[in-house]
């Protein structure tokens, strides 16, 4: 999947190893730059527009 926007905009995350229903409610991602500093979270989920290779930036979490 391609991660668009928020801190971990560009970015690649291999979900090969998820479960089709993970895949399509998205994950809380380890951020190295979010809102709550070094190791909170970012929010991605899957893309609204249909887009199967893409999930979106949602907000960042603690």
């Amino acid at each position: 999947m391609e991660l668009v926007g928020g801190p971990l905009d560009g970015q690649l995350l291999d979900v090969t190893a998820l479960a089709l229903e993970e895949r399509t409610t998205g994950a809380l991602l380890i951020a190295p730059r979010s809102a709550y500093g070094p190791g909170g979270r970012a929010d991605y989920e899957p893309s609204a527009g249909g887009d199967p290779g893409r999930w979106n930036w949602i907000g960042d979490v603690p």
